[in-house]
């Protein structure tokens, strides 16, 4: 076996500096990246890891797993695939002459970024879909808890560096933005019929959708407003509450689309094509609804303010009863202007409750998708235009059983991520070829 095994995680760039510095390595290096006695891995595995290698040629290589006893895949790494939290699993197999070269060209001394900095510093990284090892994982929390370990202030130093790797890479590759943005003026001018619409797509959210029409359409605005709800068919008496709502307020707007094919970005592309829609356009999922009257008047009067194409807020995270419930309060203070739109390539979300000038929604518009359409259109605006955000807390995101992504099996998170990985790949391209 020509491998040299690592087996003392975690890994700064000091340590990095001291593995590359011994002369017995041999031709591959492969780094665990949990506790060894974790980790099984036979003779074989290491063999076949070997042979794909030596085969491919690759600087890096990663493999499926079993994880306490049930089989574990992976995704393909692509150029888009900047996330830190990116799933490699628990062993990473370098070629040693790559590894030698990415730790001598990196001048950074990370006490946290070091090993996500070298694996961007790979030029071709391949995923091996079958199952070379075992891992017992001691962290057994949900999805959903998972997805905000991002945003958590005590990791903030962590984020920092992960950050600053992440930017000087996109500034190798052609892809770092600097902070100069287009001027929104050209945004301003339109025919509109009201000053600002809440877009509510919904399929299927009877219990749900009365508590977040009423906390739209009474909010308390120096303008004229509108609910839009663009009702995808619902079977379960969905529709006839709206049609309910719709006696009780004048300025609700319940749409139902003559397609049948419509996700979520194509609920949205309806609303905002649509004659009733305002000069902004302001997200309220179905199942969540605005901490208070004046969300609407804030988040208008900050466009204004911040002079931005698209408006980000804060939100908290609570039980179906509105119990604040652990991570809390999610604000995505790591935005910053100077740096938010790289950052942003980083991060697998950049958080809620988002709006938008219309007319520039118009022009974009959403990918038809139940997943990252947002995403989608936050990096497409954030290419060219400030993004603007606000720290408190705008609205109540309910965990309940009928949450879409409060507990997802490792099949779906898969598909979720590579379809955000692959809107990151398109966004580097976008920025490289506009160089």
């Amino acid at each position: 076996m020509n491998i040299s095994i690592i087996k003392n995680p975690p890994f700064s760039s000091a340590e990095l500096r001291k593995i590359a510095a011994d002369q017995h390595l041999k031709e591959y290096i492969l780094l665990c990246t949990r506790d060894f006695k974790d980790i099984e891995i036979s003779a074989e595995s290491l063999a076949r890891f070997e042979q794909i290698a030596e085969d491919s040629s690759a600087d890096m290589l990663y493999s499926d797993y079993y994880e306490n006893g049930h089989r574990h895949s992976l995704i393909a790494c692509q150029k888009g695939s900047l996330r830190d939290d990116f799933d490699f699993g628990a062993l990473l197999l370098f070629r040693t002459s790559s590894f030698l070269e990415a730790v001598k060209k990196s001048d950074k001394d990370y006490k946290y970024a070091a090993l996500y900095d070298l694996r961007l510093r790979m030029n071709t990284i391949l995923h091996i879909p079958e199952l070379l090892y075992k891992l017992v994982e001691h962290d057994l929390r949900a999805s959903g808890a998972k997805q905000f370990d991002y945003v958590d202030r005590a990791n903030r130093a962590v984020q920092i560096e992960m950050e600053e790797a992440c930017t000087e890479h996109l500034k190798r590759i052609g892809a770092y933005l600097k902070p100069k943005f287009k001027s929104c003026e050209e945004l301003k001018s339109g025919n509109f019929p009201l000053k600002a619409s809440v877009i509510i797509p919904v399929f299927n959210r009877v219990l749900t959708i009365a508590d977040a029409v009423n906390s739209a359409a009474n909010q308390i605005c120096n303008f004229d407003f509108n609910v839009i709800v663009v009702d995808n068919h619902s079977t379960d008496g969905t529709s006839e509450v709206l049609s309910k709502l719709s006696q009780k307020y004048k300025n609700l707007v319940h749409l139902i689309p003559d397609r049948t094919d419509l996700l979520i970005g194509g609920c949205w592309n309806y609303a905002i094509d649509s004659q009733y829609c305002g000069e902004y356009a302001v997200q309220l999922d179905s199942d969540d609804i605005y901490s208070g009257p004046n969300v609407l008047q804030t988040i208008v009067d900050e466009f204004e303010k911040q002079d931005c194409a698209m408006l980000i807020g804060s939100y908290t995270i609570s039980n179906f009863a509105l119990q604040t419930i652990p991570p809390g309060l999610i604000d995505h203070k790591e935005w910053t202007e100077e740096n938010g739109r790289n950052n942003a390539l980083r991060i697998n979300g950049l958080g809620a409750p988002r709006a938008f000038r219309t007319k520039l929604l118009r022009q974009i518009h959403f990918p038809n998708t139940s997943y990252g359409e947002d995403y989608a259109v936050g990096l497409r605006i954030s290419r060219e235009y400030k993004i603007g955000r606000i720290y408190d807390s705008l609205y109540f995101c309910r965990r309940w059983e009928g949450n879409s992504d409060a507990a997802l099996d490792n099949d779906k998170v898969n598909k979720n991520n590579y379809y955000k990985d692959s809107l990151r790949s398109i966004e580097v391209l976008a920025r490289q070829n506009e160089k």
